[in-house]
């Protein structure tokens, strides 16, 4: 079998040192032929040979790097890009089913542009500009279509949209993602009125950061918690009822529910809410 891999290549699943001389000694790594690679996937598969998973991805990597070259326009370093890409890769070989009848990078392809995905929408910006699986599809279909056009105008929108199947809404509010910018937290102070950035730290001011101020406050909130609950047990069991399923519950119960519990009309169960809120304020005022 020509795929016998010397070890001095191992390391080059992480780019390392200069990006040249990793991408060089990729390609000089030999493509495997259909049938070396189908053995070593088969050995892999049913035996967990190492060697053979080292070899399959190896002799893969160079594919990698044509893949991560179409995402240098983000603003990160290739090396990392590659890195994810090669991740990916590791993922696929790991799945690989040899005996579907597709080569290898077929099936890779999908695994090693999901990572480095990930990868971009996460260091992309400090905030993340997608979350949901077709904010992420909306997000790179867009970036390519504006690297083509600029900013979009109403009609280009309303394409976008239906060709990705979105709304029109969600297509703007990319784009002004796109187009925004990360501020630093503290911007550089300039000479004059006309220079100076204004940073977020400048207008982020605590008022309540004082100790003393903070600690009455929490003991205030606790003493009336604490009144609440005592003037609570002193209402009877149905005035309680109305009260916790009227306001304290998740899924609040209207006048109507509780009527029909209680056997009495809704105009009855609010006079019952009623009576019951004023004795709550008088025993927590006193």
């Amino acid at each position: 079998m020509n795929t016998q891999l010397s070890n001095q290549h191992l390391a080059l699943s992480v780019p390392q040192g200069s990006i040249e001389a990793y991408i060089h000694a990729v390609n000089a790594i030999p493509v495997l032929s259909v049938e070396d690679e189908r053995e070593l996937a088969r050995r892999f598969r049913d035996s967990e040979d190492l060697e053979a998973a080292r070899q399959l991805i190896l002799s893969h990597l160079r594919f990698v790097v044509h893949i991560a070259r179409s995402y240098n326009g983000y603003g990160l370093q290739q090396s990392d890009l590659i890195q994810e890409g090669n991740v990916g890769l590791m993922k696929a070989v790991k799945r690989f089913d040899p005996d579907v009848g597709v080569r290898l990078i077929s099936f890779a392809v999908h695994w090693i542009k999901a990572e480095i995905h990930e990868f971009v929408l996460r260091n992309w910006r400090i905030v993340k500009v997608a979350t949901t699986k077709a904010q992420r599809k909306l997000f790179f279909n867009l970036r390519g279509s504006k690297k083509r056009l600029g900013w979009f105008n109403n009609d280009e929108i309303k394409a976008v949209a239906d060709d990705l199947g979105v709304s029109e809404a969600e297509v703007r509010r990319m784009e002004g993602r796109l187009n925004a910018r990360d501020m630093a937290f503290d911007a550089p102070v300039g000479d004059d009125d006309d220079s100076a950035q204004f940073a977020p730290s400048q207008f982020l001011e605590d008022s309540s950061a004082d100790p003393a101020a903070s600690y009455e406050q929490d003991n205030w909130q606790s003493h009336h918690e604490q009144k609440l609950v005592l003037a609570m047990q002193e209402l009877d069991e149905r005035s309680q009822n109305i009260l916790k399923r009227r306001w304290l519950d998740e899924e609040k119960a209207t006048l109507q529910e509780l009527a029909d519990q209680y056997q009495v009309s809704a105009e009855r169960v609010r006079q019952l809410e009623k009576n019951a809120i004023k004795k709550l304020k008088t025993s927590i005022v006193a």
